[in-house]
């Protein structure tokens, strides 16, 4: 374990940590597009979301380049958008051809252009419609809803396989080393996290993308009359309409269904029982760690979370279980027992053999259900993602061969060298460093603290925390008070978060006065944890966390948006 793999130092795309459970909800009306226009941030405004806009100023704003060279090397600077359009050839997310722009028809790429924009504003409206419903963070537990939406539409959750994964924290970053394996092998897949970073399609993702607008706008108009219908039927009867998480659920479903993918990788919202995943049946169940989250939803204890969760595990399921607290290991174990599922223990069936620190992420070796797996490069910082990646591998080995077939040597490596987890202990910016990472619980804060004496070494580490006003802001504060030099407390662009002052009330009581630093703006925070940092020289670092909300901010801030 000794030989650390050559790689770049700077080479940190996407370098995650599952520092959390990536569940924090959005509230009604809430988008990170939403809040950024408050920001003042240069270039692209994200605050339209309640303006009227024709479609020559969404192609003016959104989709056009900025003067761009065009064809023959001249500016296209047409004031007609569409003629821009023609000229640059740059539009929104490459969606004009280049068969258009070579075509030799003037207005070719000019049509495809109006085309494109109309997507964009349709699937904009689409968010807008389905944001508009009952917030994630305010669940309605029945799987009534959803089931009945299922038969509507023919329940296409039925004609895929599913690997279905829960947990409190690491569920995110296990369910995207777990779709990147099975997609290695050469299956089409349909991946489903929450909740989103910068743009809602990261939820519904084919292949490892998003899923395309045209794709999404398509499959929406299709099922958007048996939501109403739905939305009907329960009002009719004094019910509620189905809410924003219920519709995103049928929505990734029908996306998965129409591909066709041939295995879906889906994270469970909430809990599990009732989660509206769970209208869906896994081959394969795999529950991350179970901790305190959530408990106004979930219940005070971690028995009471861990009931809750062990619904997604189905009969004759594999359930894949990381390790767990003995308590919850015993719930999980009689579920088990109780539906004649096979239940694959971390530690028993499989185990973090050894692992080691290395420039870029680290190095492992685990003990799988079929093998033993050596030297393993894993792009992701942590002990806990090293056993999120033994979780996931233990996962697809049940899923592809009945845990009884090794895992090809060059499959598994090529799939862990391009895995990613973003907003996840993930580097944004050199000089002064500035890492973001979504813990948002006391557990996932301690996994934090851990992973940066094991992978880190700043002369200065500065936080800039901003935590939503659900959360135990008190016992993550004090899990981080041993890392960090100086804490710098703000507000994120949810309506949920903190007050600044509040937090930076409790902050001092912890820290001491001397190093606490209160700044209302984001933006403002940010700049002032850089000075921070900065003040004795090189070697000094920022840490931005506290909240999911509060890593997509800074990764926007510092125009970082790739998921």
């Amino acid at each position: 374990m000794s030989d650390q793999r050559p790689r770049d130092e700077n080479d940190y795309d996407g370098d995650g940590f599952d520092g959390a459970d990536v569940n924090e909800h959005l509230v009604e009306g809430e988008s990170p597009r939403d809040g950024y226009a408050t920001f003042g941030i240069q270039g692209e405004s994200f605050g339209h979301a309640n303006e009227e806009m024709d479609l020559d100023e969404y192609v003016a704003e959104h989709v056009i380049g900025d003067g761009s060279a065009g064809p023959g090397g001249e500016t296209g600077d047409a004031a007609d958008p569409t003629e821009r359009a023609l000229t640059t050839g740059i539009v929104g997310d490459n969606l004009v051809s280049k068969k258009a722009q070579r075509s030799g028809d003037p207005r070719a790429a000019a049509r495809e252009a109006e085309e494109a924009a109309a997507l964009r504003l349709r699937a904009r409206e689409i968010e807008d419609e389905i944001l508009a419903r009952t917030p994630e963070n305010n669940p309605e537990p029945s799987l009534e809803r959803v089931r009945r939406a299922m038969e509507l539409l023919g329940d296409p959750q039925t004609s895929f396989p599913m690997i279905h994964l829960t947990g409190t924290n690491g569920k995110t970053s296990t369910t995207r080393i777990v779709e990147r394996l099975v997609r290695e092998h050469g299956l089409k897949t349909g991946r489903f996290t929450s909740p989103h970073l910068h743009d809602f399609r990261e939820r519904i993702s084919l292949d490892g993308e998003p899923v395309d607008v045209e794709r999404l706008v398509r499959v929406w108009d299709d099922i958007e009359p048996f939501i109403a219908m739905v939305d009907h039927e329960s009002t009719s009867n004094g019910g509620v309409r189905m809410t924003y998480f219920e519709v995103i659920v049928v929505l990734a479903y029908a996306v998965f269904a129409d591909a066709p993918v041939d295995v879906a990788i889906v994270e469970v919202g909430l809990g599990g029982a009732w989660d509206a995943t769970n209208v869906a049946d896994g081959v394969v169940s795999v529950v991350t760690p179970v901790a305190l989250d959530h408990q106004r939803l979930l219940g005070d204890t971690v028995e009471d979370i861990a009931h809750e969760k062990k619904g997604i595990i189905k009969p004759g399921a594999f359930a894949v279980v990381a390790a767990q607290v003995p308590e919850v290991d015993e719930i999980l174990r009689e579920q088990c027992l109780e539906v004649d599922a096979t239940m694959l223990r971390e530690g028993d069936a499989y185990a973090v053999t050894a692992r080691e620190a290395a420039v870029g992420g680290q190095m492992i070796s685990v003990k799988g259900l079929a093998g033993e797996y050596d030297d393993l490069f894993l792009p992701l910082f942590g002990a806990h993602q090293a056993h999120n990646a033994a979780t996931a591998i233990a996962a697809v080995e049940a899923f592809l061969g009945g845990g009884e077939t090794k895992i090809d040597d060059g499959v598994l490596r090529a799939a862990l060298d391009a895995v990613t987890s973003p907003g996840r202990l993930e580097v944004v910016r050199r000089s002064p460093t500035v890492l973001v990472d979504a813990a948002h619980n006391p557990a996932g804060a301690q996994a934090l603290r851990e992973a940066l004496a094991d992978s880190f070494q700043f002369n200065r580490l500065v936080g800039l925390v901003a935590v939503l006003a659900d959360k135990d802001a008190e016992e993550l504060l004090l899990a981080l008070e041993p890392t960090l030099d100086h804490v710098v407390v703000t507000r994120n662009t949810s309506p949920r978060s903190m007050d600044p002052r509040e937090l930076g009330q409790l902050a001092a009581e912890l820290y001491g006065d001397d190093r606490v630093t209160v700044v209302d703006s984001l933006p403002d925070a940010l700049d002032r944890a850089a000075a921070l940092a900065d003040d004795e020289g090189v070697g000094g670092g920022v840490l931005a966390t506290g909240s999911v909300v509060t890593a997509a901010d800074v990764r926007m801030l510092l125009g970082v948006t790739s998921s």
